[in-house]
C-alpha cells in the first residue's frame, strides 16, 4: 500500500519539481579515424571504430 497525501499540492508547487525534467542535447564527439560525428564511448556508425581499432568490418558497396 503507498502512503496518502493528508492535502493537494497546488498547480505550482506540482510544476515547480516538474521544472527541471528537461531534455538535453546528446553530446556528439568527432570520430578519431573518419572524423564524422558519433556520440562518445560508442563504435562509429560510419567507419566500425572504437578507440582506434576495427570493431565492426565494413563492407566494400
Amino acid at each position: 500500500m503507498s502512503i496518502c497525501p493528508k492535502n493537494k499540492h497546488s498547480a505550482a508547487r506540482r510544476d515547480k519539481t516538474r521544472a527541471h525534467w528537461k531534455m538535453s542535447n546528446s553530446t556528439l564527439v568527432k570520430c578519431s579515424k573518419c572524423g564524422a560525428l558519433m556520440m562518445p564511448h560508442r563504435v562509429c556508425k560510419s567507419c566500425g571504430t572504437y578507440n582506434k581499432r576495427q570493431i565492426i568490418a565494413q563492407v566494400a558497396e
